[in-house]
């Protein structure tokens, strides 16, 4: 599938009440504005001057009220006796208006020039849009020690981000803070008495690191607020794998004074083993607080790198398994056995590996799709589950207990849907509702899931009655929500305050908060 696809161009919009507030670095993150989620005022047209009121408060104002409908009644009395008499009448039509219909980008034409698409505030929590300077693949967010479970508001999120510059020279790993991010109010049911629903502009602080090349994928360690050591692992499409410790960078922002001096601007240490081929599968373990990572290229290597006392070690000898050399697109290392990993390959395989093993061969192998496994993703809630997501916009719940080795049967997916028809993107599990997941396409869209649900007949047959359309026929029950992002790449969970999403895409980066989860 095509990695780079996003597109250059940047949109020049950011909702008047997400419109972030720049603040300045070395080369600072630019944020524009956009009218996508302004809102309107609904009384703003009724009248078109102030000779259009009426004041009803005197009673000459009374009288003329009354004469006006005496004359429409006489009118009206006039009309019925025409219509008894047979005579013709001139029939006054009035314009139908079409019912409201089901919109999904999925299934719904492209745009046309000139089309927006404008966000239904009212099923936002959260709704920021923020326009970069270079449109960014791949990004992580940041664990910070703000707290877990942070429902009020405004909130603050950091990330991390590699950029897709037109120019090699232009492109930098950039560490940013986004600060006051207010509730997403609906004006015309918002309670003008509430103090607290106030909407803020964000304010956007950036760091940026400079690097040469495209950043394809980039991840922080999972262990970065336990250790205070905020390591961030990029792969490049220069094929080198970059890591980098931007601890500085983070500390900067809440820390007046902190220096950051311009060796911390360059990468602690190069991984070069994949000569030169780029890449796009990246994973920390979450098992070794000090630092082991997983990398593979399109040409099917996968290389293991550990740090060590002083430095930091790559085996020579890299895991090879998928067919033909197959690009591996996707690594993700088990959340309960520490030396397990899968990767998904564009040869249509998942497949589960023994770091522990000296053949360097996966210990099983199982057809995943008749298209790439692009992405993966493994759950942190229930270990034995795996989901993939493939390039024919089909994605799959894997239980992995029922992986055997030299198994002649080919083992289902626990679920399984086709629902979006162009490529998966990104796929995530909930941090911590075991059925939940979301997932971004090449449709432009951001899906959320509940694997809970499920319809009962009663209930179908309910839907059918109301919805004559038809339009909800072949919806499943288990889709929650529909965010659109043009050319959405990846989408995270902040595992520290429920319920929110960050997804980047073409044109930036959005932060989300749906009603639904």
């Amino acid at each position: 599938m095509s990695k780079r696809a996003a597109d250059d161009s940047r949109n020049d919009v950011v909702p008047p009440s997400s419109s972030p507030t720049a603040k300045k670095d070395d080369k600072p993150v630019q944020v524009e504005e956009d009218e996508m989620g302004a809102f309107e005022d609904p009384f703003g047209d009724d009248f078109d001057s102030e000779e259009d009121v009426i004041d009803v408060g005197e009673e000459d104002d009374d009288d003329e009220i009354i004469e006006l409908n005496d004359e429409v009644e006489d009118d009206e009395d006039e009309d019925e006796d025409q219509m008894q008499d047979g005579e013709s009448t001139a029939e006054i039509k009035k314009p139908k208006r079409e019912a409201p219909k089901l919109f999904l980008p999925s299934r719904a034409d492209a745009l046309s020039p000139g089309e927006v698409l404008e966000p239904d505030t009212t099923v936002y929590d959260i709704l920021h849009r923020v326009n970069l300077t270079w449109p960014c693949l791949s990004f992580d967010i940041l664990p910070d020690h703000l707290g877990d479970e942070r429902r009020g508001y405004p909130k603050t999120a950091y990330l991390v981000t590699g950029t897709q510059a037109k120019r090699k020279k232009d492109n930098e790993v950039t560490v940013i803070k986004l600060s006051d991010l207010s509730k997403t109010l609906d004006r015309e049911g918002s309670d003008d008495d509430e103090e607290d629903d106030v909407e803020r502009d964000p304010v956007l602080e950036s760091r940026s690191l400079p690097t040469t090349d495209t950043t394809n994928r980039i991840r922080v360690s999972p262990h970065a607020a336990k250790t205070n050591e905020y390591l961030t692992a990029s792969m490049s499409e220069s094929g080198d794998v970059y890591i980098w410790d931007v601890t500085q960078h983070f500390r900067a922002f809440d820390n007046p004074g902190t220096v950051v001096s311009k060796a911390m601007n360059r990468p602690v240490h190069t991984i070069r083993a994949h000569g030169g081929v780029e890449g796009y599968a990246l994973d920390w373990s979450p098992h070794v607080p000090s630092g082991v990572l997983l990398t593979g290229d399109v040409t099917g290597r996968i290389h293991l790198t550990t740090r060590g006392t002083s430095s930091w070690s790559t085996d020579k000898v890299p895991f090879i398994g998928h067919e033909d050399g197959a690009s591996v697109e996707e690594l993700q290392w088990s959340q309960s056995e520490k030396s397990v990993f899968a990767s998904g390959g564009s040869d249509g395989y998942v497949r589960i590996w023994d770091t522990r093993s000296k053949k360097h061969k996966p210990a099983l192998s199982v057809p995943a799709s008749q298209s790439d496994v692009n992405v993966m993703s493994w759950s942190r809630n229930v270990t034995y589950l795996l989901a993939s997501g493939h390039d024919d916009g089909s994605w799959s719940i894997w239980d992995l207990r029922n992986f055997k080795a030299n198994n002649t049967e080919k083992p289902l997916p626990a679920a399984q849907f086709d629902f979006n028809k162009k490529a998966i993107t990104s796929i995530e599990f909930h941090p911590t509702d075991e059925s939940v997941l979301a997932v971004s396409s090449e449709d432009n869209t951001v899906m959320l899931w509940d694997l809970s649900v499920e319809a009962d007949d009663e209930e179908i047959a309910a839907q059918r009655r109301n919805d004559v359309s038809g339009d909800l026929d072949d919806i499943p029950p288990q889709l929650l929500f529909c965010h659109w992002q043009k050319d959405v790449k990846e989408v995270h969970w902040h595992k520290q305050i429920p319920g929110m999403l960050i997804s980047t895409g073409g044109e930036g980066i959005n932060v989300w908060k749906s009603i639904s989860v």
